[in-house]
């Protein structure tokens, strides 16, 4: 294909694959708003609710490994496909069993497993296939858009979802989301994920990989490249200690605070609002020139903010400031999130080989969920026990410890080798 064909099918795809993600991503999250409401109004439990939440965790970490090792073995355009196609399946199912016997809380777990593991596949395999879809210059444009997807989902769906979840029956609901989904289905249809892909071609006669044989050559590979072994770590750490601030705000606000519903939903939106604001920045603006360091430099931040919720609870403070101080608070959480991951998932497309980028991908979610739920249930332990506010000073502080100490300045020339040119009065810049 001709150099402009190809560029003008990779913005066909910029735009196709945003589409796509922001249907998907908006029915997911719209979808589990309304059952989620829907589990508590039927049973008021929290132990019910908390039991869909670990339908949704729980099979997308166990099977994050096979996700990747086949998103590298076979067609990502397929996989991508056959996990939506999955998803709308999955959701019809629910609707006939909401149609002849009634929505029942196993059927709604045995969707969620199933849309758990779909969206890991899906998410996987269209993570690995960026550099396939778009050409190299775009690529972070490519990861902008596609958290401005998220993004925008994440603030525009509990208000739909409440909209919806009052006016229309559930089987409407369902429909509509099957609706969403298939549609989702006919634009990946679409698009050529080989377009700018370098995937080695399958020799006739050579000896295949077994499953086993391939997880553990991905696990090789990423031995031998120390600059993703410390996004590793540095991802498993703080996101067990981030567990601090997960917890702690909701606890802290409705609890410490009793800050209205309606209040505390606004600094919620206000985090998705800061996360869509700095993915349009990133959409626009030129490719970071030391993505590591500016990544350290944003979770050291996010470090600092999470100390911050614990501003109120040390001084006294009205109602009304209380409410602006964790609106700018979340903001900034929200900025800051964007700032740490696009410029590391623009740098690990580019280093990372197409043939690996699956399996890389796959184990990065997995060491970064391992230690959430543990976190979580030490985090709500130490809650009942210890005043928050220390809990999450003390966290933060080994936030930014750990960042420092496994992001140190060695480590970031290292990864940018340019540095060591930069003048001393000049700083480290930053684009």
């Amino acid at each position: 294909m001709e150099d402009s064909k190809k560029l003008k099918k990779a913005t066909y795809h910029l735009w196709t694959f945003t589409i796509s993600k922001l249907i998907s991503s908006f029915g997911a999250q719209t979808y589990s708003f309304a059952l989620s409401f829907y589990i508590l109004q039927l049973t008021g439990s929290a132990t019910s609710f908390a039991a869909n939440l670990i339908c949704n965790i729980l099979p997308r970490t166990l099977a994050a490994p096979v996700a990747g090792y086949i998103a590298d073995k076979y067609s990502r355009k397929m996989i991508t496909i056959t996990a939506q196609i999955a998803t709308t399946m999955a959701i019809a199912g629910l609707l006939v069993v909401t149609l002849t016997s009634g929505l029942s809380l196993i059927a709604i777990y045995t969707t969620s497993c199933i849309l758990s593991l779909t969206s890991m596949f899906s998410g996987v395999t269209f993570t690995s296939s960026i550099t396939g879809l778009v050409d190299k210059e775009r690529i972070q444009k490519a990861m902008s858009l596609n958290q401005m997807s998220i993004s925008f989902a994440s603030i525009a769906s509990p208000a739909v979802g409440g909209l919806l979840y009052g006016a229309v029956s559930m089987p409407v609901f369902l429909i509509m989301y099957i609706a969403a989904s298939s549609l989702a289905v006919f634009l990946e249809s679409t698009m050529n994920f080989n377009l700018f892909a370098h995937r080695k071609e399958e020799v006739e006669g050579e000896p295949k990989e077994t499953m086993w044989q391939s997880m553990k050559a991905g696990i090789t590979y990423l031995k031998l490249q120390p600059l993703l072994m410390i996004i590793i770590w540095i991802s498993l750490l703080i996101n067990f200690l981030f567990g601090a601030f997960e917890v702690g705000y909701s606890f802290i606000l409705i609890e410490k605070m009793e800050m209205a519903s309606q209040r505390f939903g606004f600094t919620q939106g206000a985090f998705a609002i800061g996360m869509l604001l700095l993915s349009i920045y990133f959409s626009i603006r030129k490719e970071v020139k030391y993505p590591l360091l500016v990544s350290k430099r944003a979770i050291i931040g996010m470090g600092i903010v999470m100390g911050a919720v614990a501003g109120p609870l040390l001084m006294r403070l009205s109602d009304n400031a209380i409410f602006v101080y964790y609106l700018m608070t979340m903001f900034s959480l929200g900025a800051l999130m964007i700032i740490v991951n696009t410029p590391i998932m623009v740098m690990m497309q580019k280093q990372i080989d197409d043939d690996y980028k699956g399996r890389v991908f796959s184990i990065l979610e997995t060491m970064a969920m391992a230690l959430m739920p543990l976190g979580m249930v030490l985090y709500g332990f130490l809650y009942d026990v210890f005043p928050a506010q220390w809990i999450l000073l003390i966290s933060a502080s080994l936030f930014v410890g750990v960042t420092l100490i496994l992001a140190r300045p060695s480590v970031v020339r290292k990864a940018h080798p340019e540095l060591d040119r930069v003048k001393p009065f000049q700083g480290e810049v930053t684009s």
